[in-house]
C-alpha cells in the first residue's frame, strides 16, 4: 500500500502535538509551580519530530524547570 503526502502529513502532525502534549503533562507533573504555558509557542515552533523527542525526554529527566528550560532551542 503506497501512502499520500496528504497521509503523511497528518501523521507528523499528529505526532508532533502528540509530543508536544506529553512534554506539558511531564512538565506540569514535575514542576506543578511553575507555569509551563508560555512555553507552548516555543514547543509549537519546533518542526523536527525527532528534536520534540529529545525535548520531552529533558523533560523527563531535567533537575529542575530552570534547567529544562535552558536546553529548550
Amino acid at each position: 500500500m503506497q501512502e499520500s503526502p496528504f497521509y503523511d502529513l497528518v501523521i507528523q502532525r499528529g505526532a508532533r502535538q502528540n509530543s508536544i502534549e506529553s512534554t506539558l503533562a511531564t512538565l506540569k507533573a514535575r514542576f506543578p509551580n511553575d507555569d509551563v504555558d508560555p512555553l507552548i509557542s516555543r514547543l509549537e515552533a519546533i518542526d523536527d519530530i525527532n528534536q520534540l523527542k529529545q525535548v520531552n525526554l529533558n523533560a523527563s529527566l531535567a533537575d529542575s524547570f530552570l534547567e529544562f528550560h535552558k536546553t529548550l532551542p
